[in-house]
């Protein structure tokens, strides 16, 4: 699974770095580093909703609070 996390101008105000640190607590706790590719990307379109994030080629936005639900919702077996 590849997990992209926009780092742009627009998301880093909304909180990208904390997006990411969450992903990789996730990660790390969860002994996924096989299984989730995750990267910095920019703009992905989604600049008036939350932090963009693209899960497989899939658009959403995300919050720290939220970003581990919808990944988790997106991935059977991880």
């Amino acid at each position: 699974m590849e997990i992209k996390v926009c780092v742009g101008s627009a998301c880093h105000l909304k909180g990208s770095y904390d997006v990411i640190g969450e992903i990789q607590n996730y990660i790390k706790t969860n002994h996924l580093e096989k299984e989730i590719q995750l990267k910095a990307s920019f703009c992905l379109g989604q600049c008036t909703k939350d932090v963009s994030i693209m899960i497989d080629n899939e658009i959403d936005s995300a919050t720290k609070e939220n970003v581990i639900e919808k990944i988790k919702k997106r991935v059977v077996n991880v």
